[in-house]
């Protein structure tokens, strides 16, 4: 959302934004309906001025024991007036609105402007491509291999883009969403929390999921959304509240199963789990002072880089185009994992920077120590990591010639001290 006051005074600005975005200039049909609306609320407002004026003037002629009825039958003409001001401010304002509401974020002043991922910018690299003496695997094949990875099982269960992991997999997979929580929590001073994983449109609404991309979501018969991240509920926890400057910034992770209709994705990544309607992630979300928030942004990222430094993966970070950034984003670096199954750099985290985007339409704010009035925040989220895409990580680049897997130092605490994963005899 924005401020409609910004808008007014900046028109060139907004549209430039959204321009950088691929959309058409929106600016002069929002200020037609916002002068509309300012000119339904002025008359709103006179005809209830006019209410209370003849409120007292009938008040007055009854007292002196005058008739009334010239008075009630303006007083009338004015109700009638005022309901249909009020109900003309309240329909411009409802336009105005779902008009903002269906717009995207506009980006930084430092985002490079391009269409789409072609158009990204390569920050830095981090870790060695590892090679191999050996034809290298993909993940399919190494957890197929191992008995522990069943497509068809998940599929007879569920359909297409499920999974079904077993055995030390399952038990792998666990212990990196055990190993992420317990680095941002006890390192990084994330504050640990257990979310619903079901919410209201409101909160759907609060984070940008709805009203536009309502068919990236599966919803329930009783009207909730399933979470597609715990970006959702997490942010949304301040929602409708005026923060304490001091308790500045709010920082929390969640551990939580997420789902995703893939809409759209018809043809893209059929094979194996880089793409699936329900997968494990680790989500933070930081809510921050608007002066501190590109500081927040460079720290969430570096403690989601941690992560695959301490497992021992190559990555890179990418700074991601004006084209190719999240609706909700004004700022997004999208770390991406070496795999070598693929031979190829792929999104394991995307951390975003959405300024006050969020938290107006959250209706979030913060009261300045020592000044007057209230600023809305800014929220950040990005991943730490997707634990689905890392367990692929981990196999592909930990993957030894007879295809079972050595368990990289940092996990090893984590299922037992077992070194290597091989398939049960």
């Amino acid at each position: 959302m924005f401020d409609l006051k910004w808008i007014r005074d900046n028109p060139d600005a907004f549209d430039c934004g959204l321009a950088r975005r691929g959309l058409p200039a929106q600016s002069a049909a929002i200020l037609t309906l916002d002068e509309k609306w300012r000119e339904a609320v002025k008359g709103f407002e006179a005809a209830q001025a006019n209410r209370n004026r003849l409120s007292k003037e009938i008040g007055i002629a009854k007292g002196r024991g005058e008739d009334v009825s010239p008075l009630l039958e303006k007083a009338s003409i004015g109700d009638n007036l005022l309901k249909a001001s009020q109900e003309q401010a309240t329909k411009l304002r409802a336009e105005i609105d779902a008009v903002l509401a269906g717009l995207p974020n506009l980006p930084a002043e430092d985002v490079p402007d391009g269409h789409d991922a072609a158009d990204n910018v390569v920050v830095r690299h981090h870790g060695a491509i590892p090679r191999f003496a050996f034809p290298v695997r993909d993940h399919v094949a190494l957890g197929e291999g191992l008995g522990m990875m069943d497509f068809a099982r998940a599929g007879k269960l569920s359909g297409a883009r499920f999974v079904v992991l077993s055995g030390a997999l399952a038990r792998l997979e666990r212990a990196l969403g055990q190993f992420m929580l317990d680095l941002h929590t006890g390192e990084f001073g994330y504050r640990e929390v257990s979310p619903p994983l079901l919410v209201r449109d409101e909160t759907a609404f609060g984070t940008g999921q709805l009203p536009k991309f309502a068919e990236d979501l599966f919803r329930t018969t009783t009207g909730l959304w399933l979470i597609p991240t715990a970006e959702v509920p997490l942010t949304n926890l301040v929602a409708d509240e005026i923060l304490d400057e001091a308790a500045l910034p709010l920082r929390f992770t969640a551990g939580t199963p997420c789902f995703r209709s893939e809409a759209g994705a018809a043809g893209k990544d059929t094979r194996g789990m880089i793409r699936q309607h329900q997968f494990n992630k680790v989500e933070l979300v930081s809510i921050a002072h608007p002066d501190h928030s590109a500081a927040e942004h460079e720290r969430m990222t570096q403690c989601a880089e941690e992560v695959l430094q301490r497992l021992g993966l190559a990555y890179r970070v990418m700074l991601l185009c004006s084209g190719d950034m999240g609706a909700a984003a004004r700022k997004t670096y999208d770390i991406e994992v070496w795999l070598p199954g693929q031979a190829a750099y792929r999104e394991i985290s995307s951390c975003s920077n959405c300024g006050e985007y969020q938290a107006r339409r959250m209706k979030t704010r913060f009261r300045p120590a020592g000044g007057k009035g209230a600023r809305f925040v800014h929220t950040l989220n990005g991943s730490g990591l997707a634990v689905g895409r890392t367990l692929i990580a981990v196999l592909e680049n930990y993957q030894q010639a007879d295809g079972s897997i050595a368990v990289p130092a940092a996990l090893r605490p984590y299922i037992g001290g077992a070194e290597v994963i091989a398939r049960d005899v």
